[in-house]
């Protein structure tokens, strides 16, 4: 049999998860931790790992993978069974349940995935696709792809989607979020050359979570989410690559 790409890094966590707990590993079975521990703190070869329990504003750059069999129909570290062709994910510290939006940045295609499992522990690599969300993305064949990942707030259309909501999720109010910054005077910055560039409206809005302030720089109103597609891609190929089309949340 042909293993997918993930296959090792994801029996290495098994291992560690087994052992953790005493047990003996049996050809291919394992016990997951009980859902309730998943956000505390693990150790994967010789490495610890802390889960965050605060996920807003979260965006990561790296590489995906994805795995597929042998693991269909086994338990993943949430306590789920994992669902090869279900759009879910594992990433190594985000909390259990959390949506996010991967953006395959060789072909700009998206897909959005709920995190229900623990990986990839390999380096370089951020998250770890179920085969039909990275189907959706175009990286079955290639097996890893550059990716950008941001995790999407319970109001935002396309978690809404995702999570089965119901509702029209392609008209509304959207914008392009071009970037977040920790220093006000890059924000600034940002928002100067785009004006210049006869982008309007450009927005700078001060956000300040518990750990940390940053700068989110937006641009342009849109009534579908279409539009805002639209705009996201033409800003990409501007050169703007981490622009980002999201629901204005008027903040």
């Amino acid at each position: 049999m042909t293993l997918s790409p993930g296959t090792g890094r994801r029996f290495a966590l098994i291992l560690a998860f087994a052992a953790a707990a005493g047990l003996w590993l049996a050809g291919c079975q394992t016990t997951p931790p009980p859902a309730e521990k998943t956000s505390k703190s693990y150790q994967i070869n010789g490495q610890w790992y802390h889960p965050i329990p605060d996920s807003r504003g979260f965006r990561e750059s790296g590489y995906a993978s994805w795995y597929g069999h042998p693991f269909h129909g086994r338990k993943t570290a949430s306590g789920e069974t994992y669902n090869m062709d279900a759009r879910t994910a594992a990433h190594k510290t985000l909390p259990m349940g959390t949506y996010v939006l991967v953006k395959n940045k060789r072909n700009y295609k998206q897909t959005v995935v709920r995190i229900n499992d623990r990986g990839p522990f390999v380096k370089g690599r951020i998250i770890d696709l179920s085969r039909h969300a990275a189907r959706q993305i175009d990286m079955i064949g290639p097996g890893t792809a550059p990716v950008e990942i941001a995790v999407l707030e319970k109001d935002h259309p396309q978690r809404q989607k995702a999570s089965g909501s119901h509702g029209d999720y392609h008209t509304g109010d959207f914008t392009i979020q071009i970037g977040a910054f920790s220093e006000k005077d890059l924000a600034e910055a940002m928002h100067a050359t785009l004006a210049a560039a006869d982008y309007n409206p450009v927005t700078v809005t001060e956000v300040n979570r518990a750990d940390a302030t940053f700068y989110r720089v937006r641009v342009g109103r849109f009534d579908s989410l279409a539009k805002a597609r639209d705009t996201e891609l033409h800003l990409i190929r501007a050169g703007y690559h981490d622009a980002f089309a999201v629901a204005n949340d008027g903040r």
